[in-house]
């Protein structure tokens, strides 16, 4: 537990939760809610701060509660890959968990963030008496199998600007807009959007400057504004 519960200190029951509608657990029953609450604790990490390590055990389930997560492989060279983005309310770094291995990727905060990690020996035992969360946990990790299996074949067969746009997609359908600007509403620095296009960071700065010479998009800062929804589509299946 040495990357997650020096940091925990706050503790926020399940029954509380805002984001509760929404978790894999929300119809296990009341007994369970408590059992799977007094098991976890209430962890905050900063922007940048590390939440689990490659390499490292995982001693329970973790919960996103609030925030934004990157989940890296570190390549040859030291090269990171972005291999997926977490929002609330998913689990992260589970497949470790539930096949008894050690994590092969690491999960860092985007952003001021908090988690829940919940005892894995509870967690194990709570599924043992409902099948139906672990068919949904089942379900979860079929999803993103489907999806990690999909991302490899665009990664190495789009060229540079069919895989950028690609990126830039992934951030509109999974976090949205802001409602006050329109911006994507995820900051990402262009190193974190080159590990997440599969290029180098000076490949994705000149790609960027073309869709903003091509008004498909505009940036305030790290800010992302997209412009041409229905062209960036069109360079991601075609680009």
């Amino acid at each position: 537990m040495e990357d997650i519960l020096f940091q925990c200190r706050n503790k926020v029951h399940c029954f509380e939760c805002t984001n509760r509608e929404n978790s894999l657990f929300t119809d296990i029953s009341d007994e369970h809610k408590v059992r799977i609450n007094d098991a976890k604790v209430h962890c905050e990490y900063k922007k940048g701060e590390m939440i689990f390590k490659e390499g490292n055990l995982p001693t329970g389930l973790i919960c996103l509660n609030r925030g934004k997560v990157k989940i890296i492989k570190e390549g040859i060279g030291g090269r990171e890959q972005i291999i997926r983005l977490a929002r609330p309310i998913e689990l992260i770094g589970y497949r470790a968990l539930f096949a008894g291995e050690r994590y092969n990727s690491s999960a860092v905060a985007l952003e001021d963030s908090t988690v829940c990690h919940i005892d894995k020996e509870v967690v194990l035992d709570v599924i043992s008496q409902d099948p139906m969360l672990g068919l949904r946990i089942v379900k979860r990790l079929a999803i993103e199998l489907g999806e990690a299996k999909t991302r490899i074949v665009n990664l190495t067969q789009k060229h540079i600007r069919g895989r950028l746009a690609e990126a830039l997609l992934i951030l509109y359908n999974r976090f949205g807009t802001n409602p006050e600007d329109g911006t994507l509403d995820i900051s990402l620095g262009r190193n974190d959007l080159a590990d997440l296009s599969n290029m180098t960071a000076s490949n994705a700065s000149r790609t960027l400057s073309q869709f903003i010479d091509e008004k498909i998009i505009e940036t305030q800062g790290k800010k992302i504004r997209i412009l041409n929804l229905e062209r960036l589509k069109w360079l991601s299946n075609y680009g």
